[in-house]
């Protein structure tokens, strides 16, 4: 008791001498000003519009912005639905189509008139154009129709059903036979309704004849520009357990459990399979995918299973993506993906035949992403034609760095037009088709600098490649560009400029709040440090002034494993960053690292945790722990550790497997056990809990609970859909039952996963700061 007053005392004499509070900073975007989002050219190019909330009001408006205006303005809400149209993939088409609220209208940007074309008593969607200016596709239920503007003509060009067709042929009935036998009333009643059903058959509008399919998901219809052909993928998704997250406190008074995300298991495994309709035809064939490269390759890991290294090899579960088109409609490509996320195949489909030449196959041992590629095996990714119609583009992690290839679909020539140890973050083609607009951090890992790519020669001409990072949306003339720029201290404002090198950037919003400003935020120093098996990290320096250094540090872990957080722009850890700037003004030292499994630094880092989380990402902490008692003069002894999600995992990792390394560490909403998260994140990384248990065990912190010495504190919102709150009881349950108690846990009832009241914010980082002080300062 004496020890925490003790404690508490020191922490008001240390508060008192920063500007920053607790009771500020975890305000988040309230204290700091809210950023600007989700901008947009209008079509003509004129006006800028973007979400924001200067006024720090319930939640964001619209705003617009013209060249000469002074401050933007908001947007009468009766234009905010169309300031959000979005009309890139019709650039080669002078009229525009939408739909609003399963209603189809067009937009004229000549004259700017949005007009009303069609409704239908069934919501229209998956609006689709076709090669023709004047014919449209779209979905009603779950069927493609042709709308053909002059003459205007609507037809239904399929006719799928869920359930089974029916079957006409009846069995034998006694008693309806003697009816029909005995009684004339009975006969005529039948004759006239077989008149009926003949009349109606003779006069029926012709249909595409009915395709039935059953139980499965039907999705994914996707129409050829020319119109002649229609795909579609029939999906079986297996039932699985739902979890259940309890709610405590509520509005009845009783508590409500809500159901959420199934865990990690073999039998979340669904079944696909893609068809093609072809229209003039009037029937349908299914794809088969058995020629595949490496469809039935079986995973190293099995080799370390007995019940596995023996398995007869079988065809991996796919899931297909809908076909990429050209414009002309005469070729088309597409993406399958496995299952098990190892495998990426692109091949070129023949809609008539119904087969495919295989054109890329890209596997990877741990699991198939970066830029540009998706980690989720549900995404086609960066993929498009050139304007020559028979020249594909798309990313590859080959060289194990995310890089723009093309591959002409007619002379069968691929090239690599972007290479190096850098990545391509994002890509889009400009409209004369000789360019590429993208986005890179090759001038520092940290960056985010927009360059064009000349196709035919691969030169990169730098546009913007100012330290921070840059996400810009070019007009629809390409002449100038929006921009979203942020730097480490700076958050992100909104700039325009003229599409030129080195061009400057006018600011339209100014959103940071004066009591932001006012205080001196220091710049993070992004450090490199070499890990223990030689590979190099980079890290965010956070260093006290001299004359307040304490010699103590903390080691703060970003959450969700694949994120980068020592870069040079503005955090989506800004609490987090600004409590850095707390803690060196109490004379901490801060690192925060991108260990290994973090984005932007490649194949290599993206999957150093393959099979073993808490491995080399845990060793990346440990040197850098290191690096900082050797380059820096930080105690070996008084060094602590915090971060939340995969961050707090680390955090239990650290003390539960490397007893003594640290001196305290705090686990914010942590996963224990990784066979009780989820299935899409969980599966690329460690496989399933049935085919590859050791995995699990080696990486989930409930099977060294014995081990903990440190101090640990455990911090989670009990109402967690992500990691959910029985996650922490469990390992709760493990400490009780070994007899810790150097240990304490604090709840939050009304939280999820990602905090939203500011006092709970206060109240768990009040607690992480007075454990800091508590264990890493020097007492009497």
């Amino acid at each position: 008791m004496r020890s925490i007053f003790f404690s508490l005392l020191c922490f008001i004499s240390l508060q008192s001498q920063t500007t920053l509070t607790l009771e500020e900073i975890m305000k988040g975007d309230a204290f700091i000003g809210h950023q600007p989002s989700q901008m947009q050219w209008s079509p003509d190019g004129s006006t800028v519009y973007f979400d924001w909330n200067p006024k720090n009001d319930i939640e964001s408006s619209r705003y617009f912005w013209k060249k000469g205006m002074k401050n933007p303005q908001p947007l009468d809400e009766v234009l905010e639905f169309q300031s959000r149209l979005n009309f890139d993939n019709q650039r080669d088409y002078k009229i525009k189509y939408y739909l609003r609220q399963g209603i189809l209208f067009s937009f004229d940007p000549k004259t700017g008139k949005h007009e009303w074309v069609f409704q239908s008593a069934q919501p229209i969607s998956n609006l689709q154009r076709g090669k023709d200016p004047n014919v449209l596709f779209f979905q009603m239920g779950d069927n493609i129709f042709q709308l053909q503007l002059i003459p205007l003509r609507l037809s239904k060009i399929t006719n799928f059903k869920s359930g089974k067709a029916s079957d006409d042929s009846k069995k034998s009935d006694f008693l309806q036979e003697q009816q029909l036998e005995l009684f004339e009333f009975i006969r005529d009643k039948q004759d006239k309704k077989t008149r009926n059903d003949d009349k109606s058959e003779r006069t029926k509008l012709p249909e595409p004849k009915d395709f039935h399919y059953d139980k499965s998901t039907l999705e994914q219809l996707t129409v050829d520009p020319n119109g002649a052909f229609v795909t579609f993928r029939l999906s079986d998704y297996p039932t699985s357990t739902s979890t259940k997250v309890e709610h405590f406190i509520t509005e009845s008074g009783y508590t409500e459990n809500k159901n959420a995300r199934p865990k990690v298991s073999t039998g979340n495994v669904s079944k696909h399979r893609m068809g093609i309709y072809s229209i003039q035809k009037d029937t349908i064939m299914f794809i088969s995918f058995e020629g595949l490269t490496g469809i039935k390759n079986t995973p190293h890991y099995y080799q370390e299973y007995d019940n596995l290294k023996e398995k007869e090899p079988e065809a991996k579960s796919i899931v297909m993506m809908a076909p990429v088109f050209n414009v002309t409609g005469s070729r088309a490509v597409m993406v399958v993906r496995s299952q098990d996320n190892k495998d990426r195949w692109i091949f070129e489909l023949d809609l008539p035949s119904g087969t495919f030449t295989e054109i890329d196959h890209q596997y990877d041992e741990a699991w198939v992403g970066g830029p540009g590629i998706s980690s989720s095996n549900f995404s086609t990714g960066v993929l498009g034609f050139l304007k020559d119609n028979e020249t594909i583009y798309f990313q590859s992690e080959v060289t194990g760095y995310s890089h723009i290839y093309t591959y002409n679909l007619r002379t069968k020539n691929k090239r690599q037009l972007t290479q190096g140890n850098w990545e391509v973050r994002e890509v889009q083609l400009a409209q004369n088709g000789q360019q590429f607009y993208i986005t890179t951090n090759q001038t520092h890992p940290g960056d985010r600098g927009f360059y064009v790519l000349d196709v035919t020669s691969g030169k990169m001409t730098a546009l913007l490649t100012r330290e921070g990072a840059h996400e810009v949306r070019l007009s629809p003339d390409e002449k100038n560009l929006l921009v979203r720029y942020s730097n480490s201290t700076q958050p992100w404002e909104i700039y325009w400029a003229e599409n030129k090198p080195n061009a400057t950037l006018q600011q339209i919003t100014f959103s940071t709040t004066n009591t932001f400003n006012n205080y001196p935020w220091k710049k993070p120093e992004v450090v490199a440090f070499t890990a223990q098996d030689g590979q190099t990290v980079y890290a965010r320096l956070y260093q006290p002034k001299v004359e307040t250094k304490n010699k103590a540090a903390v080691i703060f872990v970003h959450g969700a494993g694949y994120l980068q957080n020592a870069h040079r722009f503005w955090s989506d850890y800004h609490r987090e960053y600004m409590f850095h700037n707390l803690l060196t003004d109490l004379g901490y030292t801060v690192l925060d690292i991108d260990y290994r499994g973090s984005d932007g630094y490649g194949r290599d880092v993206r999957t150093g945790i393959y099979r073993h989380m808490g491995g080399l990402d845990l060793s990346d902490h440990i040197d850098g722990k290191n690096w900082l008692v050797k380059q820096h003069g930080i105690d070996p002894n008084r060094v602590g550790i915090y971060g939340g999600s995969y961050g707090g995992f680390i955090t239990l990792m650290a003390l539960l497997t490397e007893p003594g390394a640290f001196k305290s560490g705090a686990a914010l909403r942590s996963v224990t056990d990784w066979a009780h998260y989820n299935h899409g994140y969980t599966s690329n990384i460690l496989n399933t809990p049935e085919t590859d248990p050791e995995a699990y065990h080696k990486s989930s912190p409930i099977y060294f609970a014995e081990n903990l010495q440190d101090r640990l504190l455990m911090l989670h919102g009990m109402v967690d859909d992500n990691v959910q709150f029985q996650d922490i009881i469990r390992l709760t349950q493990r400490f009780i039952e070994l007899g810790k108690k150097n240990w304490d846990l604090a709840v939050y009832p009304v939280e999820a996963h990602g905090f939203r009241e500011t006092y709970s914010w206060v109240d768990e980082y009040r607690r992480i700061l007075n454990l800091f002080n508590e264990t890493l300062l020097e007492h009497e």
